[in-house]
């Protein structure tokens, strides 16, 4: 695991935190469909257009981003994050390392 990653345990434990991190949610909407639940109340911003958001999140909260396994997606838009100064990290093994270890999901709203 490399600096820039966080294990589910770790997770848990900025969660409880002081200074809990802001979950982004960034799987491509097809997989977010197709789980139909979120981590925690995770803000899910569509990867594809990052340029027009990174500059909208909140400057003051570390950032925790998560996509469906942890790989290309989260850790680019980490990395990309992390270059513009900010507190970002992604979530070791996504959404799919999250549940496998039985944490809990909230269900996304019908829509």
């Amino acid at each position: 695991m490399n600096g820039n990653a966080c294990s589910v345990r770790d997770l848990q434990a900025r969660l409880a935190g002081d200074r809990p991190p802001l979950l982004i949610d960034v799987r491509r909407a097809q997989a977010l469909r197709d789980a139909g639940a979120r981590i925690g109340d995770a803000q899910w911003l569509d990867p594809a257009l990052w340029l027009d958001w990174k500059d909208t999140v909140d400057k003051d909260r570390p950032l925790l981003l998560y996509c469906a396994h942890g790989r290309e997606i989260s850790q680019g838009l980490t990395a990309a994050l992390r270059a513009m100064g900010r507190d970002a990290r992604y979530l070791e093994g996504g959404y799919a390392a999250w549940v496998a270890d039985r944490q809990p999901v909230q269900a996304l709203a019908a829509t």
